[in-house]
């Protein structure tokens, strides 16, 4: 018995130094200010090897090949991510083209196999960062050296601006939700520049990992705006709304070079499966049966979320369904997420469009353009959806259906308008404007959290925001991110100092030093008696 237990012992002494071993082990999140070109060349020749061997054609493996490379030059010439202009380029080249040609090549698939007009479309794309890339070497020579936005908010602040953004997201979130809205309304207008909850995971993420000097990055206000963001994304069906947080918390800590523990690593990545596996099927699905409001999608959303292996089966049904009609999908099979992360297939529905008929002209850009305009400035502005007009000419909706859009890549709309003029003619001159306006507002990312918060949003706008996207960030993109900056720095620790009190220095003031009583005298010179 004794023996046995000795070695019960040995065994839980084993498992518990494993254990500390393992959480000992730290890795730094990586926020890359550049890529070794020499990994990228890597990279990219295996990626061409591999679609060769797979069937693919070799113009299409060589214009692969030179994109990752391109893009590669581009993201680095614009400081990585610790610029705006950076995290573009990198959503544009990851999301919208590499990561559909890495998974052909994991599935075994030709990279030209599922498109109509693959040689067009992917020297489109490669025209596109090329363009790309001269737009960053230009905003580079006309961008702020000293950034607009820099030091608006101080280190000491930052808490107290998270709960701060975290009350007055929150207020004017449940205000839209309850109050009567009307177009062109300051209720309206404050919703179109409501960042504050996504700036409250930020600012909470990065004021703890300075506060506990890299130990920790869960804080209270980061942890519920978190939480907020998330539980509005499932009850709305937005994928956007569901991966905001995570996304919001992983820029944050990274901007730090914040180091997790490899459990921590292993729970993250379990978390994004989950949500890859079961709640972009969700959120497909639950949109066939999304009610006229809010609150009537409560039940909804509870019914699907209790069936969620259900409900993935019945999305993937629907999406085999859908590309089995209209051979619209890039892979042969459903591969959930992944068909969200690329832009390819519908890049090219919409270039195979423009083949057969020619570029519709400028015309789309000009009613982008209107659709920005507030309706306080124009009362009773027609909104127009360009990604409905569009999804009618490729086909892929009933000719009755006008709420549902197509997402298009920038690539995907400036072929459509101006063909080969579009993509380096149009396309780089918008480009240079959003550079120059957001690196000129947010500088360097790692100093100041404003530029984080552009990079949030470019991962959305970046590959599937068309050209009109642009247009969208240098107008309500950018208004909310100075509205958020300004309030943060000024206004925002105020508020959160209402709730948290105000936080007193560590530092003991200097007591003021008094006389003795019966002091002796100081001991005078024997040389120097007058002293």
């Amino acid at each position: 018995m004794q023996v046995c237990g000795g070695k019960r012992i040995a065994a839980f002494a084993s498992y518990h130094c494993i254990s500390s071993h393992l959480e000992s082990e730290r890795v730094r999140l990586p926020f890359p200010e550049r890529i070794p070109v020499q990994y990228a060349v890597s990279f990219a020749a295996l990626l061409c090897i591999a679609q060769l061997v797979e069937g693919t054609t070799a113009t299409f493996s060589l214009c692969s090949f030179f994109f990752i490379i391109v893009a590669t030059l581009a993201f680095n010439l614009a400081g990585g991510l610790t610029r705006a202009s950076g995290g573009y380029v990198f959503f544009y080249a990851v999301l919208a083209v590499i990561v559909g040609l890495f998974w052909k090549v994991v599935l075994g698939e030709p990279g030209n196999s599922n498109l109509t007009q693959p040689v067009v479309t992917i020297e489109g794309a490669l025209g596109c960062i090329i363009a790309m890339y001269f737009a960053v070497f230009v905003s580079r020579k006309l961008t702020r050296k000293r950034a607009f936005l820099g030091d608006v908010v101080k280190p000491g602040d930052m808490f107290r601006a998270a709960i701060g953004c975290l009350v007055f997201g929150l207020a004017i979130l449940l205000a839209v939700l309850v109050l009567p809205r009307q177009q062109g309304s300051v209720l309206s207008a404050l919703n179109q520049v409501n960042q504050f909850l996504p700036l409250a995971i930020i600012l909470g993420t990065i004021a703890q990992i300075r506060k506990s000097g890299g130990k920790s990055s869960l804080s209270l206000p980061a942890l519920l705006a978190g939480t907020i963001v998330f539980t509005f994304g499932l009850i709305s069906f937005s994928k956007q709304g569901m991966f905001t947080p995570p996304l919001c918390w992983l820029i944050a800590a990274a901007s730090q070079r914040y180091r997790i523990s490899l459990y921590q690593f292993a729970g993250f990545a379990f978390a994004i499966f989950l949500m890859g596996h079961y709640l972009v099927p969700y959120s497909q699905y639950g949109r066939n049966y999304q009610a006229d409001t809010f609150f009537g999608n409560v039940p909804i959303a509870a019914s699907l979320l209790s069936r969620p292996e259900y409900v993935r089966q019945q999305a993937e049904q629907q999406v085999a369904e859908s590309n089995e009609e209209e051979q619209s999908g890039y892979f042969n099979t459903s591969e959930g997420l992944f068909d969200r992360l690329q832009m390819i297939s519908p890049d090219d529905a919409i270039i195979n469009v423009t083949q057969d008929n020619g570029p519709i002209g400028l015309a789309p850009i000009v009613l982008e353009f209107e659709n920005v305009i507030p309706h306080f400035l124009w009362p009773g502005k027609p909104v127009i959806e360009i990604g409905n007009m569009y999804a009618h000419e490729i086909g892929s909706i009933a000719p009755d259906d006008h709420s549902t859009g197509i997402s298009f890549s920038p690539l995907g709309e400036a072929y459509h308008t101006e063909g080969w003029l579009g993509i380096f003619g149009l396309a780089p001159a918008l480009w240079i404007v959003l550079f120059v306006v957001f690196d000129s507002l947010c500088g360097d990312v790692r100093k100041d959290p404003w530029g984080l918060l552009a990079i949030i949003l470019f991962a959305h706008e970046a590959p599937e925001g068309m050209l009109g996207g642009i247009f969208y960030m240098l107008v309500y993109g950018a208004i909310g991110i100075i509205f958020a900056a300004i309030t943060a720095g000024y206004l925002m620790p105020i508020l959160g100092a209402l709730f948290v009190g105000e936080k007193r220095s560590g530092l003991r003031r200097n007591l003021a030093v008094r006389s003795i009583p019966r002091r002796l005298p100081p001991v005078r010179s024997p040389q120097n008696p007058g002293q």
